[in-house]
């Protein structure tokens, strides 16, 4: 989760999909594909090479199409940036144990460009349990991590401030 990139593919269909089933060759295949960037990766230079991976392999009888659905860069903050040590201390103040710094992928393009267009680091601070399974379809949010979540904001504003 922390520095390697990934190519999922999240949803594939063809053929007859209704109740039942039908013996046919599918005359026509989909499939819904993503990728975690990191690091300086361009997200216009992987999607020209995944175009290029599935066109080289691709039988002479056989056509293909993408629809590109954006993109965005992965950002990367520097750890020894004093931002992290003032909302470590603030977090750690608000929790009551010590603040975790993880790598995780989330799907924020504008966190991306403001790095990259600005030369702006941004914190990412979530307030998440293991359990949550956030934007699944059986996702939960605890009340405490909103309200203590809240605190921590208005906790890591005031350090950052100064």
């Amino acid at each position: 989760m922390w520095a390697r990139p990934t190519a999922e593919v999240n949803g594939i269909w063809g053929g007859y999909i209704g109740a039942g089933f039908k013996t046919v060759i599918p005359a026509e295949a989909h499939a819904k594909v993503s990728f975690r960037l990191v690091g300086d990766q361009d997200p216009e230079a992987v999607r020209a090479a995944f175009r290029k991976f599935v066109e080289d392999r691709l039988p002479a009888d056989c056509q293909v199409s993408f629809k590109a659905r954006g993109g965005g860069r992965a950002t990367v903050m520097p750890l020894d940036d004093s931002a992290f040590e003032k909302a470590r201390l603030a977090l750690s103040e608000e929790w009551g144990a010590q603040a975790a710094f993880i790598g995780c992928g989330g799907s924020i393009p504008v966190v991306g460009e403001f790095q990259h267009r600005l030369g702006l680091d941004s914190l990412l601070i979530g307030f998440g349990l293991d359990d949550d399974r956030i934007h699944s379809p059986n996702e939960k949010y605890e009340l405490t991590s909103f309200t203590k979540g809240a605190r921590s904001w208005a906790r890591v504003l005031a350090a950052l401030a100064g």
